[in-house]
Parts: C-alpha cells; structure tokens; sequence
C-alpha cells in the first residue's frame, strides 16, 4: 500500500441547519497533511454531522469543504476517494475476509492480480494476513474492526473518516486498539479524522483535538494544551475531571494574582503572557484532582486548605478521594496509590495543598 503523504482539509464556515435547529454552527477548521484530528464532544455536539458533512452523506446549509485546496462541498461521496470506517463494522457477513476488504476494489474495477495485491498488503497491515478465508462471524469484535479498517485503506483513500470505531468494543480491548489505531496512522502516513465522545480516546490517540458543543467549535489544540490549558469551564469539565474555584480576583501583578475565595486567599501564578483579571472582578479557576496533594505534618504549600474526606474509592493505580473543605466546597483529589502514606477513611481530617500555578484561570460558560 501507498504510504504517501495525506492531504489537507478545510472547513470554512460550515453550518447544518434542520428547520429551527442547528446542529453545526459555522465551524471552521483546518486539518494538516497526515494529521490525526478528534473531533471531541457530547451526544448532540455536531461532531458526526461534521463528518457525514466531510464524508459527502450530509448537504451543509452554508460553508464549504475544501480538500488541498478544491472546493469539494457539492462533489457526492463516491467521487471524494475518502475511506469511512463506521462503529458497527458493516462488513458483509456472507463475505470472506479477502472479499470484504476487495469490495471497493471490485467497485473500481482493478483486475483480480491487482486486487489480490492490495488485499494482500492490507490485511498484513492490520496483521489479519492468515484471516483472509474466514467469515466475520468467525472473528473477534476487535478482529472484525481491523477487516473495517483494511478495507477502508485499501484504496488509498484521500482520507480515513472514522465514526466511533472503538465504542462497540469492551474497554482492554478498547484501549488494545487505541495503540493499534495510532500506530496504523503513523505506518500510513494518511489524514484521519475520529469521531468520538471518549476523552481518554481522543487524548491518547490524536495528534490534536477539536471540542464541539451545542455545534459550536469551542476549542482546539494538542491533547496536552488542550487538557493543561483549558480556555472555558466546559473544556475543563468534559476533557477530564476538574475541581472550579470562584471568587474575586485581588492584588493583580505580572506574575499572577489573588483569588480571593471565601476565608481564603488562592495564590495563582500565571503563565507567560496570560494577563490577570481586573481588580474585583469575578473569575474561576480550574484545577485538575491529580494536581492536589495531601500534605503529612508539618509540610506546606503555596496554597492550603483544610478538611475531610467524606468518600473515596480504590481505582487500582491510585485513590480518587473527595474531600469537604470549609468554603472552597468538595474537592476530588487523585492520588497514586503507591505513594499513599494514609489509610483513607471516611471523616478523616486531611490538609490538602498545591502550587500557584496548578490551577488555571477559564472562562465561565455554564448555561
């Protein structure tokens, strides 16, 4: 198979409107070559009509999709050479494995000498190789997935739209074909566009992450910015767990400010550039659980709060603790297991203490 270059893709405008409703609001974004691009968001977000939209199965009402370069908005599916892999597989049962990922060959009309090749090549790509003579029925969900992404590569399609291709699988196998996924896109060299509502999926697999909500682009970015350095309450909340802290913002400075929230005064430390809020002005923060520590006698912190833990469960690798703090609210704390030095117990007075900088100042867009 090809592992040349992908191919960009722009979206200007778009918008999808059914009567009154809007399901996608002007969005505009632009895919690089070869990129691994989630769009991230809530059932009703607007990330699958996006996709249908690209894919050519969805008319946008207004916008324009352009493909390295070329307005292709009013070119139907089967003439845009995009390859789709959909959550239920849609494989032919009746089919082999060979036959299902040679169908779009078939289609095309490529000899059998070539088509035998390119299935060749495909499926030792998913390394189904010795699978090729079984039926679907014969193969594992995750088995059954790798056939779907062979024969949506096959081709070599322009790009690979993927609609939730892992949310039919349990969650070790899940998390399997997340490495697999990631690795395939690097082999290939091809532009993939996932569609999925699971945060740890698109962290994990992705080169950079588009959040939709309400089918408004709400921000964009690497995993690690995005998930660092939230820009809105709900980026904060729905990519990860976030604690909100809300007060009146005192004593502005370069590096930072006051948060004055309750009896207590929060020390924020900003990043380069970021400019303080007003004097007095009401702001909030978020700050990830991971990033609160519990503190022994006599250690201390930029920032501390005192209180206890009214619940707590065991997830293995660490401890999620939430904890009742006098007029910050509760707070959910994760901690590493290993590095626990307590035995949680419910009512188990704690400190609790973090850096100036851990927490990070977002903008209000609760409804």
């Amino acid at each position: 198979m090809s592992d040349g270059r992908g191919h960009a893709l722009v979206l200007r405008g778009l918008s999808k409107h059914y009567g009154a409703f809007t399901a996608v609001d002007k969005v505009s974004l632009e895919v690089g070559q070869g990129e691994f691009l989630t769009l991230l968001g809530p059932s009703g977000s607007g990330k699958t009509t996006i996709l249908m939209a690209v894919a050519g199965f969805v008319a946008p009402t207004a916008g324009s999709i352009l493909l390295d370069g070329s307005d292709i908005t009013p070119l139907p599916p089967e003439k845009r050479n995009f390859g789709m892999v959909f959550q239920g597989y849609a494989l032919f049962p009746h089919m082999t494995v060979a036959d299902n990922v040679a169908f779009p060959l078939r289609v095309r009309r490529l000899s059998r000498a070539d088509r035998d090749v390119k299935v060749r090549a495909a499926l030792d790509l998913v390394q189904l190789g010795q699978f090729a003579d079984r039926l679907p029925k014969q193969l594992s969900g995750g088995q059954q997935q790798r056939v779907a992404l062979a024969r949506a590569l096959v081709f070599d399609p322009a790009l690979l739209l993927l609609d939730e291709p892992l949310s039919a699988l349990d969650k070790k196998l899940r998390a399997e074909l997340q490495e697999e996924l990631k690795a395939l896109h690097k082999r290939v060299g091809r532009t993939f566009i996932n569609v999925t509502h699971d945060q740890e999926e698109a962290l994990s697999m992705s080169d950079r992450i588009a959040i939709l909500n309400h089918g408004k682009l709400i921000q964009h970015g690497a995993p690690g910015a995005l998930y660092e350095r939230p820009r809105t309450r709900f980026v904060a909340d729905f990519l990860g767990k976030s604690n909100f802290l809300e007060g009146i913002a005192r004593v502005p400075t370069a590096r930072g400010f006051t948060l004055e929230a309750g009896v207590h005064d929060i020390a924020v430390r900003l990043t380069e550039g970021e400019a303080p809020p007003p004097e007095g002005k009401r702001s909030l923060l978020s700050l990830r659980p991971e990033k609160i520590g519990l503190l022994t006698d006599g250690a201390t912190a930029e920032n501390v709060v005192g209180g206890s833990i009214v619940a707590w469960s065991y997830l293995g690798a660490g401890y999620s603790l939430r904890i009742s703090t006098d007029t910050l609210g509760e707070l959910r704390v994760v901690l590493p297991a290993w590095q626990a030095s307590f035995a949680p117990a419910e009512g188990l007075p704690v400190r609790l203490g973090w850096s100036a900088d851990a927490a990070v100042l977002v903008e209000d867009d609760a409804p």
